[in-house]
């Protein structure tokens, strides 16, 4: 079965890179992180992501830029803010996503 493609957005590297090694250990998943919206908007084209999780830090105009372009690149990419609370919260969030 092939993994599920999660995009990770956020601005902090430390917590960027605990957030996509929670992800990556669930075994059907596969997270791919970005620091910067330009890293976003190139690694979004490389691969065929279902969710984007956006964490804290990043601000309302790279949040609004960042889904205008997602959504009009794969309008039904399902995008989740991800504001911490550990890896049950984090999981819960993703296969909410995944069960739109």
């Amino acid at each position: 079965m092939e993994k599920t493609q999660i995009l990770v957005i956020g601005r902090h590297p430390e917590i960027l890179a605990t957030v996509v090694r929670l992800v990556n250990n669930n075994p059907d998943w596969n997270a791919t992180g970005c620091l910067s919206d330009e890293e976003a908007i190139a690694a979004f084209t490389t691969q065929d992501f279902k969710v984007v999780l956006m964490g804290g830090g990043v601000d309302e105009r790279s949040e609004n830029k960042l889904k205008k372009h997602f959504y009009t690149q794969k309008p039904e990419i399902k995008i989740v803010q991800h504001f911490g609370g550990g890896s049950g919260l984090l999981s819960a969030e993703i296969f909410e996503a995944l069960s739109w």
